[in-house]
């Protein structure tokens, strides 16, 4: 039996839904975001979980509890798996940061590895984080089933790093949509990519939603 990883991000939020950036803010999720996690636990509640790692945010812990619930398992909530922090641009609008904040914006999309949003963090901050709640899942469930809970920027990050993408391109190489569900599975070769992006849990409604 090999580990597998099941990076969950979390449900739509009204940030999310109007492509605003939200790292360090705390937002509840949206009535269809609620849906969504219900729908994940439903699809996934016959899954035999090992553990489920959630960052401690209202957000990812609103979108585990479905699950949690149904298949009696407590939420383990790691700092390492919280979102890539924003800074300035925290609840701004990608047209709005692109017109206050520039050359940083420039900087950040062409080399995110190492420049930060304004006043926020970097990727290689974000992969140094999670990687340590990663290698604590591999030390204490190297067998099974593990469900992380996180958000878009660090799933990606974390799917970079183990994978070995460039960091610098997460934001071109990866997707992760609102619910969203990638497996990476673990053997004697090292990480594999079995899923990436999976939204099939979803009604058609739920996946036609804006905010990815």
């Amino acid at each position: 039996m090999s580990l597998r990883l099941y990076f969950l991000r979390h449900g739509q939020t009204p940030f999310s839904r109007e492509n605003s950036y939200c790292g360090a803010l705390d937002p509840e999720l949206t009535d269809e975001g609620t849906q969504m996690a219900e729908a994940f636990a439903i699809a996934y509640q016959a899954t035999p979980w090992t553990a489920i790692f959630v960052s401690p945010m209202k957000r990812t812990i609103a979108t585990a509890k479905p699950l949690c619930d149904a298949v009696g398992i407590g939420m383990q909530l790691r700092d390492g798996l919280k979102e890539i922090k924003y800074g300035k641009w925290e609840g701004e609008t990608v047209e709005a940061v692109q017109a206050t904040y520039r050359e940083e914006y420039v900087k950040w999309l062409a080399e995110p590895a190492w420049n930060a949003p304004t006043g926020g963090e970097t990727a290689v901050e974000i992969a140094n984080r999670s990687s340590s709640v990663i290698t604590e899942i591999q030390q204490h469930y190297p067998d099974g089933n593990v469900l992380v809970v996180s958000h878009k920027a660090t799933i990606r990050i974390i799917l970079c790093s183990l994978l070995g993408v460039d960091l610098g391109r997460f934001r071109t190489r990866i997707a992760a949509p609102v619910a969203s569900v990638s497996v990476v599975k673990f053997d004697r070769h090292g990480p594999l990519l079995e899923r990436l992006g999976d939204r099939n849990h979803l009604s058609e409604a739920l996946q036609a939603l804006q905010g990815t």
